[in-house]
């Protein structure tokens, strides 16, 4: 079953409640290849966190079967780098978190559907997020 455009065109929530925004366009990244990390129903992996590629990441995912760096054109995929931003499979980033070696997280761009595997406190810790106003950061 798919989903109806009426249904993928509804806007989806993020982690912190709002309107979920986009994770990366270059590369273009999603389970719809539109640069959020939408979930819809076709999406049984759940690719839903907003993540920022760190060597320490793609190296443990490499480690457990999960080959992000290798380009696999059959899939249109050329293979991710550090500094890359990529909706991941909530499981997996879930993996990595344990291991100690979670991406950071963009928040506002990981998808709500994110929580139904990975408690909001993990995502915060790992959140590379900037407020609206960065002058609360000094």
């Amino acid at each position: 079953m798919t989903a109806s455009r009426d249904e993928r065109n509804r806007p989806e929530r993020n982690v912190l409640g709002g309107v979920l925004e986009p994770c990366g366009t270059d590369p273009l990244t999603g389970f719809y290849r539109d640069g959020t990390c939408s979930c819809g129903p076709e999406d049984v992996g759940l690719h839903a966190v907003c993540a920022v590629m760190t060597e320490e990441f793609l190296e443990h995912q490499r480690s457990v079967g999960n080959d992000l760096s290798t380009p696999r054109p059959e899939w249109h995929f050329a293979g991710l780098a550090p500094g890359d931003r990529w909706c991941v499979v909530a499981a997996r980033w879930l993996q990595s978190y344990d291991a100690g070696a979670a991406a950071p997280v963009l928040l506002a761009a990981t998808n709500a559907r994110a929580l139904e595997i990975v408690p909001l406190e993990f995502l915060r810790e790992q959140s590379v997020d900037v407020p609206e106003d960065p002058g609360s950061l000094v």
